[in-house]
């Protein structure tokens, strides 16, 4: 595994995260264990007129809530659901994939479910929405990877990268559980390392 050396990674990925502000068209974000909490934090700050789509990936635990779209609507300025078989996303909405069915993006921009089997034991998969979108939206995607427990979401946002999408993992520093963060960070480096409020501040800012 690639060493992590903090002060290089600060050096490399500057908190001034204003050459990011888009146009972006989504955003996807990628948590496990830890990531309910870092949600709420996110998503609670995010205005009515915030006008990227964005498309969570959130590995349910058995004692997260269930039906996660309810939940997060009871807080969020912005529409919360859960993405449905070929619906069309739209504009300043946020969908939450299923339980127990993958997440897809398609190059027309609607979502598509699938009962593939689990990858790294788990269905929804971060790494399937990551990929799926990269292809789809290329430099007009955001990529995010929080909290969690395992390393599901870090090849998802190396492609990110790869089809010039911008891509940012929480600070493992601050992460509730930093396995998921770090090994995004291992893998590839991402153009920005923030914290949740920064996090909240960069997704603001966007155009």
């Amino acid at each position: 595994m690639k060493i992590i050396n903090e002060n290089s990674l600060q050096k490399d990925n500057p908190k001034d995260f204003s050459r990011y502000t888009g146009p972006f068209d989504l955003i996807v974000i990628g948590s496990s264990a830890g990531g309910i909490d870092a949600l709420r934090d996110i998503l609670r700050r995010l205005p009515k007129d915030f006008k990227p789509s964005i498309a969570i990936v959130q590995h349910i635990g058995r004692d997260s809530p269930q039906n996660l779209a309810r939940y997060f609507n009871e807080f969020s300025f912005l529409p919360v659901r859960e993405a449905e078989d070929k619906e069309e996303m739209k504009a300043g909405s946020v969908y939450f994939a299923p339980s127990n069915y993958h997440l897809m993006v398609n190059v027309d921009r609607s979502f598509s479910l699938s009962i593939d089997e689990p990858i790294r034991f788990s269905r929804p998969a971060i790494d399937i929405l990551f990929e799926t979108a990269a292809v789809s939206f290329c430099d007009r995607l955001i990529g995010i990877v929080l909290t969690g427990a395992n390393d599901d979401g870090a090849e998802g946002l190396r492609e990110i990268k790869a089809h010039g999408g911008v891509t940012v993992v929480q600070d493992p520093k601050e992460a509730q559980c930093a396995t998921m963060p770090m090994a995004a960070l291992a893998l590839e480096q991402p153009n920005l390392v923030l914290s949740l409020k920064e996090i909240g501040d960069f997704l603001i800012g966007l155009k």
